[in-house]
């Protein structure tokens, strides 16, 4: 069965992307394996250090999954600078890192109208300087996130539907290679 490590660009407890994950890894039962990385656990990036616990452990994760699945909120029109940490971390040695050919699915919540689409083009230019596969389908976002979620999870079915549809395109495109 195809393992996805899912990752919500969000630290706050309650936060809209994190609900997003939950739903997912909740549904995708018996379609794929699932499990996520807290990236709030990972130091500020510095190259002049060793990479510390932390972040060996995240590589390990990526490099153990068959794809990667990001949901971003939308912070000043970009992604959260934990999710960039993170991925900068995760990047390294350049072009030779667990992210090169990584199978990365990318969704984006926000409290505004346009779901966080700017985030997500922001993730996704970031994504292929690190030489990651980002897959290519119909964005996902969630508009007016904050009142999508009910006790931790996304309650919007429509987009539910709509993400699911995506993750099972991606999942299609890593077992065709």
């Amino acid at each position: 069965m195809m393992h996805l490590l899912c990752l919500s660009g969000s630290l706050r407890a309650a936060s809209a992307s994190s609900a997003v994950v939950a739903t997912l890894c909740e549904r995708l039962h018996g379609v794929a394996t699932t499990s996520r990385f807290d990236i709030g656990a990972l130091p500020h990036y510095n190259a002049d250090l060793e990479p510390p616990q932390a972040v060996l452990a995240l590589k390990s994760e990526i490099a153990a999954a068959d794809g990667l699945v990001i949901v971003t909120p939308e912070y000043n029109y970009s992604v959260p600078g934990v999710l960039k940490n993170a991925i900068d971390w995760a990047s390294r040695p350049a072009y030779a890192s667990v992210l090169k050919d990584k199978p990365v699915f990318v969704a984006s919540v926000s409290g505004g109208a346009l779901g966080g689409v700017r985030a997500q083009s922001h993730l996704k230019y970031i994504l292929a300087g690190t030489l990651a596969r980002v897959f290519v389908w119909q964005e996902v976002i969630v508009p007016h996130a904050n009142t999508k979620v009910v006790d931790g999870r996304l309650a919007d079915e429509a987009i539910t539907a709509f993400l699911l549809d995506g993750i099972r395109a991606f999942i299609g495109s890593i077992a065709r290679g």
